[in-house]
């Protein structure tokens, strides 16, 4: 019934193809894997028929549980795996064996694995430690990034860390020995000030060199090939020029996205739903003009106490729009420190599971079954 509506989807989508003048139609990097050249294009394809959903650390663990084989939130709650996984390497630049949500980085190669010959897709992120303080990436100290640019001091500091992550991002592969391809999302939500890259810890100008310096490194001298990268702010931006203020260039970006969440109830506050509509018509207008995917990187409601969230809220934001994906961020469970349980997506009896199997049978939502009918690396 679902596949019958989304052909339907496919067909109202012809005028919106046909109006494109500046479709994706190839990667930054000209060496990219056959396989990553394939999912940027099944994305920019599947994108007019609607958009990936995906779950930070779907598979590792979820509300009461942890690290159980097939297990996953989302598909108790729909029967259906997500068709994008979100995973972090933080903690890998300082030889952890566990990264910063205390995920195994051994177990996350599995996970990745087991998602991606399922047909899902992959995004990764890196909160990686202040190169020049050697805290945490919450320490936006002022001259982090000068001080790990070529010729800085801390530069070489850098490098070594960016070897762990290259060494990780390597190490993916398929059944057949193939480079499993990854959504890579560097320095995200690049424009707030709560990361060492932050824009109150550098300037435009430093922020580009950075990002062109990352990207250049790991392609260049790592011969990394199964990079699609993705350019992240946060959601403040009010216009094209803020979005595009520290944006690299082209060569080095395949995907512009931001993050964005809601936090007081849609009844009394419509902020979320109006600016994530805005948001994402300058960002697709953006994407078009650049021949970049469009996608909400992060988004989610913490504990979703709204029981019509997904359809009521969400869904109606997104309305018309044409994002490649939207990653819902992780169901962490309870945390003694702040004794709170936190998640973002709703698990067997949350109060907005119903809603979200509304969700889940949207013609735009699509999870991993529609990923495999989509054949994303063929």
């Amino acid at each position: 019934m679902k596949l019958a509506a989304q052909m339907i989807t496919g067909w109202l989508a012809i005028a919106f193809l046909s109006s494109s003048c500046a479709q994706p139609n190839a990667l930054s990097d000209a060496s990219a894997t056959k396989e990553t050249v394939n999912l940027f294009k099944k994305l920019n394809k599947s994108s007019q028929e609607g958009y990936l959903i995906g779950h930070q650390d779907d598979l590792a663990y979820g509300v009461n549980w942890k690290y159980q084989p097939g297990r996953s939130d989302i598909k108790e709650v729909t029967g259906d795996y997500p068709a994008l996984y979100g995973w972090e390497l933080g903690g890998l630049e300082k030889d952890s064996p566990v990264d910063l949500d205390s995920v195994p980085f051994t177990l996350m190669k599995q996970y990745i694995r087991e998602g991606y010959q399922r047909g899902g897709a992959i995004t990764i992120s890196w909160h990686g430690n202040n190169p020049l303080t050697d805290k945490t990436a919450w320490d936006p100290a002022p001259g982090t990034v000068a001080s790990i640019l070529p010729g800085g001091p801390k530069h070489e500091v850098f490098v070594q860390q960016l070897n762990k992550i290259a060494a990780f991002l390597a190490d993916l592969k398929g059944s057949k020995g193939e480079t499993i391809p990854v959504l890579y999302r560097p320095f995200h939500e690049l424009t707030g000030n709560w990361f060492w890259w932050g824009a109150n810890s550098c300037t435009p100008d430093e922020f580009k060199q950075l990002f062109r310096f990352t990207v250049n490194y790991l392609r260049t001298k790592k011969h990394l090939h199964n990079l699609i990268i993705v350019y992240n702010t946060s959601g403040d931006f009010k216009t094209e020029d803020e979005f595009l203020q520290r944006y690299p260039g082209d060569d080095v970006v395949d995907v512009v996205s931001f993050d964005t969440y809601q936090y007081k109830s849609p009844d009394v506050d419509k902020s979320f739903a109006d600016n994530l509509s805005k948001n994402l018509t300058i960002v697709e207008e953006v994407a078009q003009a650049k021949h970049k995917l469009p996608a909400l990187a992060e988004t989610g409601f913490s504990q979703i106490p709204y029981p019509n969230w997904w359809t009521g809220v969400l869904a109606t934001a997104l309305q018309n729009r044409h994002p490649a994906y939207v990653l819902l961020w992780r169901n962490a469970g309870y945390k003694p420190s702040e004794k709170v349980t936190e998640y973002y997506a709703p698990y067997k009896g949350q109060v907005s599971e119903q809603d979200f199997i509304k969700f889940y049978q949207l013609p735009q939502t699509l999870f991993e079954k529609d990923a495999a009918r989509l054949k994303l690396y063929k």
